[in-house]
């Protein structure tokens, strides 16, 4: 697939993501409180749906995914399912960044550091 394409989403995915806004983990809604506030300087989506995926967050400006992972994420099988993730949507010249829900829940600062140090050398 080429760089910047986005890919068409169903109604469903859409619906489903939808449904994931209004119950997100509270390592998402504490992700979200501090990226919805633009204090990096870029607009964030949360539940974007791209292609057949769902992302936790998005920024369009800087083409970049920041998925929040949950205990689910950390056995064989999803490691390879979020492998297999991150190849399809970073063949679309997207750039995906991971974090835990500890990660998030016990050290903010230092996520949002990762974070906005990715923008300033993908926008620059």
């Amino acid at each position: 697939m080429r760089s910047g394409y986005k890919p068409a989403v169903s109604q469903h995915t859409r619906d489903f993501a939808k449904k994931l806004r209004s119950n997100p983990t509270d390592a998402k809604r504490k992700l979200w409180a501090y990226l919805r506030s633009k204090r990096i300087g870029e607009k964030f989506q949360r539940q974007e749906p791209i292609g057949e995926y769902i992302c936790d967050f998005y920024c369009k400006e800087a083409r970049l995914i920041v998925e929040i992972d949950g205990g689910r994420h950390f056995g064989e099988d999803g490691k390879e399912r979020d492998a297999r993730r991150s190849k399809a949507l970073e063949s679309l010249g997207l750039k995906v960044i991971r974090f835990s829900n500890y990660d998030v829940l016990m050290n903010i600062e230092a996520v949002m550091d990762v974070i906005c140090d990715y923008i300033v050398k993908r926008i620059s």
